[in-house]
């Protein structure tokens, strides 16, 4: 449960401004109106519970207009209380020389062409292990391909040897929580993790390898550096909650709201048009019984009116103590029941008070609950009631608060096609960040055939590959590779489990074989697999699936290509298409069959 904001003590009104909500272009008002300090009325205060008491602000008629509001032209009594109020509630208690600061920079302030600009550095894939057989592979295959890529490596000679001085690199080791430090994972979307404990020849092995590179059937093996149990389950748990809030969970992430006995509770105020004169009021309130099912929803209520050259409404969160990184999210999904009215959602990623919004537009269907999806990449910078064009790009891994608004004003001169004034009312259950569909794999884990066998009651060992033997002399190696990919399972990550049978230096092309079940046994290439970790990022088929995989051509050849004619690139989503859930090869442990 989130708690309530609260201002620190070095909180002050040095990036105060006037110009918040709707621009003063738009309404007409002098810059004598404008420059008059605003402040909010703080109608729900929370903890980490709801606040019984938050129910007694449900205020909507001030003394300043208890008629019905007729026209913008007749003038009404400004209310200066509120509008100190509003002041006080998001900014703290006013200090005259900071007020006079911020008078002085809204009338100095940069323009929205200004605006500075920033390299959107979204949607890099992360390669952990890259150093390996497989994991420098995909990364060569990655940058073909022209994607954005970065490394997770423990040793950065090495690294920039292999994959040369340019590469983007971070240092850490998964078996170490300490090293997996929060920015060598921002602007990181998806992960492909080539990680995998070290098993070499007992007797050693070549400068250049070689015994390792024929496979564990042609040496006798051991455990070379951390146990199996240090690798692919610990190492595992410490991948898996450093890059969660970074690439997304399939459910989603509650914002704000109520919803399947969970609850968020965010510091919304009221900031409406007194700011600017206006005489408009709202509230937000917490409804015990006003969801559709019948559990606690919000509500965005008030009363708005065009007098005095008002016309809008809104409820603004205090700035977030710690941003909120939903760059795992491709938007924000609203549950609300509609009242048939087009609202604005505004989001910023500053803490400064007048700064660009990024904004859209919804509409809702009278007395009808809805879910509205709002993609991060439709929200458009504004400034003012301006678009600003070369604004910085949106970056939702640092959200600092959230808006709604209703208002007469779109941006750029519009006008609101469904504003009506009077008394208007929004419950809103839940504000949830969504993954889109198709949803596609953000965490494809490369693992291993033969990771249920070690257990499997009736199956003959003889007849499997060494590490199937050899589990228990290899520390288990298996069995936590399986309990890492139960880990990844049971994340809510969306994801893909590779697991190839034996692996050979050979060319990627030959036919191929995927299973599931864990029954197959031979050989794959791992520049095949690197293909297959690569092409499933971008699967919808391969999402949420657990395979083996193999190519037809058996141990006793050897598998060539002619380079003057290389076979053609595969379309691996035949392959995945043929992919069932929940199939992982337990059901025989469990003796529980798995329909298919």
């Amino acid at each position: 449960m989130e708690c309530c904001y609260t201002p620190t003590a070095n909180q002050s009104f040095s990036s105060f401004k006037f110009l918040d909500c709707e621009s003063f272009s738009s309404t007409g008002l002098s810059r004598s109106r404008l420059s008059s300090p605003r402040l909010s009325n703080p109608f729900l205060k929370v903890n980490d519970r709801i606040n019984p008491i938050s129910h007694q602000h449900n205020i909507y008629y001030s003394r300043t207009y208890k008629k019905t509001i007729y026209a913008e032209s007749r003038n009404q009594g400004w209310d200066f209380g509120r509008f100190v109020k509003t002041l006080y509630f998001f900014n703290g208690p006013p200090s005259p020389i900071k007020i006079f600061e911020s008078v002085i920079a809204s009338f100095s302030s940069p323009s929205a062409s200004e605006a500075e600009k920033s390299m959107d550095v979204s949607g890099i894939i992360l390669v952990a292990g890259a150093t390996g057989g497989v994991g420098r592979r995909v990364v060569d295959v990655l940058r073909k391909k022209g994607l954005p890529v970065r490394v997770l490596v423990r040793n950065k000679e090495k690294a920039e040897k292999m994959l040369g001085p340019d590469i983007d690199l971070v240092v850490g080791d998964i078996t170490k929580a300490s090293t997996l430090l929060p920015d060598y994972f921002k602007g990181v979307k998806k992960v492909i993790n080539a990680v995998s404990v070290i098993v070499g020849p007992k007797e050693g092995d070549t400068p250049d390898r070689a015994k390792y590179s024929q496979g564990i059937k042609f040496f006798e093996p051991e455990i070379k550096g951390d146990s199996p149990e240090m690798v692919e389950y610990i190492g595992m748990q410490n991948l898996i909650k450093a890059l969660k809030d970074n690439v997304g969970l399939r459910s989603g992430k509650l914002v704000f709201g109520f919803e399947d006995g969970s609850s968020r509770v965010l510091p919304w105020g009221a900031l409406d048009d007194v700011v600017m004169g206006g005489v408009s009021e709202s509230s937000f309130l917490i409804v015990p019984n006003g969801s559709e099912t019948g559990g606690s929803t919000g509500l965005f209520k008030g009363i708005v009116s065009t007098a005095n050259n008002g016309g809008f409404t809104s409820i603004r969160t205090k700035n977030f103590d710690v941003a909120e990184n939903l760059c795992g999210y491709d938007g924000l999904e609203l549950r609300v029941k509609g009242d048939g009215r087009r609202y604005k959602l505004i989001v910023r990623t500053s803490r400064d008070w007048d700064t660009v919004g990024y904004t859209i537009g919804f509409d809702t269907v009278k007395d009808q609950w809805q879910s509205i999806q709002l993609a991060f990449s439709s929200l458009k910078p504004v400034f003012r009631a301006k678009t600003v064009v070369d604004a910085q790009a949106f970056d939702p891994s640092q959200i600092i608060s959230l808006q709604l608004m209703f208002s007469k004003f779109e941006y750029d001169g519009k006008l609101n096609p469904t504003f009506v004034e009077g008394p208007f009312e929004l419950p809103v259950s839940s504000i949830r960040a969504y993954i889109a569909d198709p949803i596609t794999p953000r965490l494809v884990h490369v693992g291993s055939a033969g990771v249920t066998r070690p257990e499997r009651p009736g199956l003959d060992l003889s007849k499997q590959p060494p590490a199937v033997r050899l589990n228990k002399e290899l520390g288990s190696i298996l069995t936590f590779k399986l309990k890492g990919e139960d880990l990844i399972r049971e994340s809510g990550i969306p994801y893909t489990i590779v697991r190839p049978c034996a692996l050979t230096e050979e060319p990627a092309g030959a036919d191929l074989i995927f299973d599931q079940g864990d029954n197959i046994t031979g050989k794959i290439s791992r520049e095949e697999v690197a293909r297959i970790c690569v092409a499933a990022l971008e699967s919808p088929y391969a999402c949420d699936k657990t395979f083996e995989v193999k190519c037809v051509i058996p141990f006793s050849e050897q598998y060539t290509v002619d380079p003057e004619n290389p076979p053609p690139e595969k379309d691996y989503d035949v392959y995945f298409k043929s992919l069932k859930d929940g199939i992982t090869g337990k059901e025989m442990l469990e003796r529980t069959p798995v329909s298919v």
